[in-house]
């Protein structure tokens, strides 16, 4: 059975991790590397605060790893990162052939890190006011559902 090219993202737990991201990268690799899998591309992604805790945990490191592997050894590398307790949560998909070339080139390039926060330049604003149907919009006027409400509670208040 020929080795098929895996993209894995681990979710870390920043305290086990302690900013010694090299001692991670080399405990991620020595795992990959007992089940038989070539580290193709492995790198920080980003580290950022939780939806909601995992394992208590309110912050975690995201790693990105491209492997090449067997599929009967995804069962025993997902066995080993259960067991592994660095390794709050991890999501393995498989790679499309034709993809490969460009995940692997995207992944090693050294703007790779940036992509993610990479923010669209804002449009500059018009200097003259928008014009609908009827006439000039008032940005400062409440949507309708607003306006009745406060017309309510002023009748109310009557």
């Amino acid at each position: 059975m020929a080795a098929k090219v895996y993209e894995c993202m681990f979710l870390l737990d920043t305290t086990k991790v302690a900013g010694d991201v090299a001692a991670a990268d080399k405990q991620l690799r020595g795992l990959l590397e007992k089940n038989n899998a070539e580290v193709l591309v492995a790198r920080p992604w980003d580290e950022r605060r939780l939806t909601y805790p995992i394992r208590k945990q309110k912050k975690g490191l995201f790693y990105l790893t491209y492997f090449s592997a067997e599929g009967k050894s995804l069962v025993n590398i997902e066995h080993d990162c259960a067991l592994n307790e660095m390794i709050l949560r991890m999501l393995v998909l498989n790679i499309h052939p034709k993809m490969v070339d460009t995940m692997l080139a995207l992944a090693k390039g050294e703007h790779a890190v940036a992509l993610h926060n990479y923010q669209e330049p804002a449009a500059e604003e018009p200097t003259s006011p928008i014009v609908g149907p009827v006439g000039p919009v008032d940005d400062a006027a409440p949507p309708p559902r607003k306006r009745k409400e406060k017309a309510e509670k002023a009748e109310a208040k009557d």
